[in-house]
């Protein structure tokens, strides 16, 4: 009786690595950054273990241990002290994520700096831009964003990277960054955002939680396949360079649907919910995080991503350099 045996190419730890189809590497990984107006700040986020809140005055020991550890590339989210109807902090020259990467680009020029390009950090009601008669107003809200990515540019940022999901938004920020002289500015674009639940942990750290109302007549229906590659259809067309699938864990379909739809550099966003759950999960001793991470991971590239968003990043790129 003839049969195949596959498992001659598992017999063993070195026979496995020979044929091992997918690979992590540390500069695979962009690690999220939270920064706080004040000083002598370095406080963990309660829902996020492990992950912090930082003043600037302590950023420059965080970013010589991303550093050293060998992740290349990082995204910076902003919490600021005031909040107010336009989200005017977005986009303040003296804003918080503008000082930090004016700061993160003086003290490590070595790293890849992505600003998050959105309103909801910096509105008093939490909305990713204008609110008009209690509705959410597209057109004036992505002249803010416009103003924001320029911000961002201006202070040193490498990537601009708009989460907002408002209609054209890529088409506005590309034009107004060509038009203020940033047209080498590459745009990292949140192409598929769901409307999900896996983001309660993230909101609690950036504050904001939206203050009414929820964020489905924006964002993505978490039903709906076929309208992702439509929502990238048209940010390529607008002039993305990047495309992004947010959450991760649960669109493993999506990121491969778009990656065999585009050739776009794709990312994955292990957004903060999929973290939290497993970081809780081992603290109970019901998983192994270490081995669950790394397979969860490896699942996002098999699906087809290049890029992975990860608050895991420092945690993988420790276990990589044991290996």
């Amino acid at each position: 009786m003839r049969f195949n045996r596959h498992r001659r190419l598992r017999a063993s730890g070195a026979m496995r690595s020979l044929v091992r189809e997918t690979h992590l590497l540390a500069s695979d990984f962009i690690y999220p950054l939270f920064i706080v107006e004040g000083t002598d700040k370095k406080v963990e986020i309660p829902s996020m273990p492990g992950v912090f809140h930082f003043s600037l005055d302590r950023l420059q020991e965080e970013l010589q241990e991303i550093s050293a550890l060998g992740i290349e590339s990082i995204m910076v989210f902003g919490v600021p002290e005031e909040k107010d109807e336009q989200g005017t902090q977005a986009y303040a020259e003296t804003g918080i994520v503008q000082q930090a990467i004016a700061k993160i680009k003086e003290w490590a020029p070595e790293l890849v700096v992505i600003a998050d390009t959105c309103l909801c950090q910096y509105t008093d009601h939490g909305h990713c831009g204008i609110i008009k008669d209690g509705v959410i107003d597209n057109d004036p809200s992505l002249e803010l964003l416009v103003k924001t990515a320029i911000a961002q540019a201006q202070a040193g940022a490498d990537i601009i990277a708009p989460s907002n999901m408002m209609d054209g938004f890529v088409a506005a920020i590309r034009q107004g960054l060509d038009e203020a002289g940033y047209e080498q500015t590459p745009i990292m674009s949140y192409s598929v955002k769901y409307a999900s639940s896996f983001y309660g942990p993230f909101r609690d750290a950036a504050h904001s939680t939206p203050q009414f109302g929820d964020r489905k007549t924006y964002q993505m229906d978490p039903a709906n396949r076929r309208e992702a590659i439509r929502e990238s259809l048209s940010d390529v067309e607008e002039g993305a360079d990047f495309l992004m699938v947010k959450p991760a864990m649960a669109y493993m379909d999506i990121i491969r649907d778009i990656r065999d739809h585009f050739e776009l550099p794709l990312v994955a966003y292990n957004v903060s919910g999929e973290y939290s759950m497993i970081k809780a999960g081992a603290a109970n001793g019901w998983i192994d995080e270490k081995q669950v991470v790394l397979e969860l991971l490896i699942g996002f590239k098999r699906a087809g991503a290049d890029l992975i968003l990860t608050y895991f990043a420092k945690d993988v790129a420790r276990w990589l350099q044991e290996r």
